[in-house]
């Protein structure tokens, strides 16, 4: 009886393996396939670099010739831009399995809901992250490039912490943007109520109080760019609240997607 079961417990591990692997391939397949989810994706790192070039060989000495210029939090300007961008992707990632009953073709190819929502915010969350570090690091030494005698370096203090770090945020932004996509079940519900929250909300919160302006995600993610935030949270804890709002994001939808129909 061991010589029997001992086989057929490592087969069964295997294919479980395999399933997963299978799932895991097939999210991506889904991601490259659909125009507008990819199309995001590459716009986190070309609207970026775009912008970087745009930007920093015009006003950037300018802009760090002024009083109180933060060498390296200026040094992410663009990541303004790429936020936007990393949103749009974990919306859209999300969002085309809600259109034309794409959802019921998944359930019915991968009936186990628990295994198909883990993998497919594993394959967003990776791709976020991995889009997300190459956008922050390129923009980063591309910018430096034209800052003359105001260029800094990888060695800066807070420079290696802080390109790591933008790259992490990106990827937990467009986490937060999916699970609030499956919650929603509408794409462009999540767009409209994320990107103004990023682009005004956070801001006018600012102006009445920073402290609570310090514990929204996107304030509280981007305190790792700076050299030393002035917040009343450090860097690493502020990048931990921001991936406290997309852990909140991603379980609210996983509430929704399990008792759902599709």
């Amino acid at each position: 009886m061991t010589a029997v079961s001992e086989p057929a417990t490592a087969t069964a591990s295997a294919s479980a393996g395999t399933s997963v692997q299978a799932v895991l391939r097939s999210e991506w397949i889904k991601i490259r396939s659909v125009r507008a989810s990819l199309t995001s994706l590459v716009c986190v790192v070309g609207v970026t670099l775009a912008v970087t070039l745009l930007v920093f060989p015009t006003v950037g000495r300018a802009e760090a010739d002024n009083p109180g210029a933060e060498p390296l939090f200026n040094a992410f300007y663009a990541l303004n831009f790429a936020q936007i961008a990393a949103i749009s992707f974990g919306a859209t990632a999300v969002s085309c399995e809600y259109r034309d009953g794409a959802l019921r073709l998944s359930l019915g190819a991968v009936p186990r809901r628990g295994l198909l929502y883990a993998s497919k915010m594993a394959v967003i969350a990776g791709l976020g992250i991995v889009a997300g570090l190459v956008t922050a690091y390129a923009s980063f030494l591309i910018g430096q490039l034209f800052m003359g005698s105001y260029a800094i370096g990888l060695d800066a203090p807070g420079a290696v912490r802080a390109c790591t770090g933008g790259g992490i945020y990106l990827g937990l932004m467009t986490l937060f943007a999916a699970g609030l996509t499956v919650l929603l079940r509408s794409g462009a519900a999540t767009l409209g109520l994320l990107i103004p929250f990023t682009l005004i909300v956070s801001f006018v919160i600012g102006d009445m109080s920073s402290t609570a302006a310090d514990l929204l995600p996107d304030r509280a993610g981007q305190l790792i760019l700076h050299q030393d935030p002035s917040g009343t949270i450090g860097p690493w804890l502020g990048l931990a609240v921001c991936a406290l709002w997309s852990l909140t994001a991603v379980l609210a939808g996983w509430w929704s997607f399990r008792r759902r129909d599709a």
